[in-house]
């Protein structure tokens, strides 16, 4: 039986189809397709073609039980590298982490890392801002459940929508990077002192607004630097999480005296970054 479909009707219909193909091919542009390896994946995204600083995102999905690493793993770990000298039109990209967590890495210490699916937003600077870019990515990393593998991955992406289905994603990512803060500043969670003792000893006072759980890293000024984790001091002030950490790790011929240290306070729904110089 032959059944007849009006012109107009049909014309929806195809008007239809056509914008859900649109909106599918669009959407297929804003990611590149899944690198896959035994227990994780990961890919590049691209944000909204606008202005002179693009967003754009490496998302990593990671198999239940298993975990990846923050710029400085911990106790143990690998920490992710990236390049993107490959890229078109691309002058510098700079990743931004989102706050991590502390993990027990099974021997007695912590390593910091991520587990799930995470997004490190990433900055985008091009050459010239009304040429098309490409980001290109090598992307080293290490997955870990007891035993540590190694992953290679390489994501090519064009950034060409003005309006992308990522921005959501991206815009979250965002929230969950630390935010910049000053020593002393006057929030309910942050630092509120950072002081030595003795030669090897550096105490650091958290001012927190309740006793839920907060977790205190370090950095030193170069990523050679493997200073230990701060630890919670069992006795602390009133309103005052205590931290504790010995100056180890230094790289040969690096002294403490006046170093850049960077701190990341962790907390239940906030998370903030510090810089200061060790007196």
């Amino acid at each position: 039986m032959l059944t007849r479909v009006p012109l107009r009707a049909a014309i929806g219909v195809a008007t239809t189809l056509l914008a859900s193909t649109l909106a599918l091919a669009a959407q297929a542009d804003d990611a590149s397709p899944w690198q896959r390896d035994g227990h994780s994946a990961v890919r590049l995204l691209a944000g909204s073609r606008s202005g002179t600083v693009l967003l754009g995102g490496i998302a990593f999905q990671i198999q239940p039980g298993w975990k990846t690493y923050w710029r400085m793993p911990g106790d143990s770990g690998v920490p992710p590298r990236f390049d993107f000298s490959k890229s078109d039109n691309v002058d510098a990209v700079t990743v931004m982490w989102p706050a991590p967590e502390k993990f027990d890495d099974g021997a007695g210490g912590h390593s910091i890392g991520y587990h799930g699916q995470v997004v490190l937003p990433l900055r985008i600077v091009p050459k010239a801002a009304d040429k098309p870019v490409t980001l290109r990515a090598e992307i080293n990393y290490a997955v870990c459940e007891k035993l540590c593998i190694p992953v290679e991955a390489h994501a090519e992406l064009g950034f060409n929508n003005v309006a992308s289905t990522e921005d959501a994603n991206l815009r979250a990512a965002l929230d969950t990077v630390p935010k910049p803060a000053n020593v002393g500043d006057p929030n309910p969670l942050t630092i509120r002192d950072v002081k030595r003792d003795g030669p090897k000893n550096v105490v650091v006072d958290v001012a927190v607004p309740d006793t839920r759980k907060v977790n205190l890293f370090v950095e030193g000024p170069t990523p050679d630097w493997a200073l230990p984790i701060p630890v919670p001091v069992d006795q602390s002030p009133p309103g005052v999480k205590r931290f504790t950490f010995e100056l180890d790790g230094l790289p040969p011929g690096a002294k403490a005296d006046g170093a850049a240290l960077k701190f990341t306070l962790v907390g239940p729904e906030k998370s903030y970054e510090f810089n200061t110089n060790l007196e």
